[in-house]
């Protein structure tokens, strides 16, 4: 019969706390209800860009590069937190975990190759164009 008393959980500190908390931040919000300005400028309802006024409508379309670009960080990025586990954990991981890591990281550079040979790092002008036209300028008889 003792044992039921040993497991009972108080909860009235938590509830104090819970009551304490609230209390604050309705208060906090009051407060700056009452004592904040009520200044109404030109530029008042609109987003905050950085300082520049905006212009025209946020609704834009990105090219399926800049998609490409952000799922490759976001792979190469969880990438780094296993490889900083896998560091963390060398010793206790022996040989397993280093042969573990290495095929790890030869699946990732086998897709980085993938993703380069198809075009997904591409996303600037395509240099041999740009030598061609650069040739076909140098070679033009410049008429003065």
């Amino acid at each position: 019969m003792y044992a039921s008393t040993e497991n009972d959980v108080v909860l009235w500190p938590l509830l104090v706390y819970g009551t304490i908390v609230l209390s604050l931040v309705v208060l906090i919000l009051g407060l700056s209800h009452v004592l904040g300005q009520r200044a109404q400028g030109r530029a008042t309802g609109q987003p905050y860009e950085g300082g520049i006024v905006s212009a025209g409508s946020a609704r834009l379309r990105f090219s399926s590069q800049f998609y490409l670009v952000a799922m490759l960080f976001v792979i190469f990025d969880v990438e780094t937190v296993f490889i900083l586990s896998w560091a963390i954990a060398f010793r206790e991981l022996g040989w397993y975990g280093y042969i573990g890591v290495v095929v790890f990281i030869a699946l990732l550079l086998v897709v980085l190759v993938y993703e380069w040979r198809n075009g997904a790092l591409d996303f600037g002008p395509d240099g041999k164009k740009i030598l061609k036209a650069y040739k076909r300028l140098i070679k033009k008889p410049q008429a003065e």
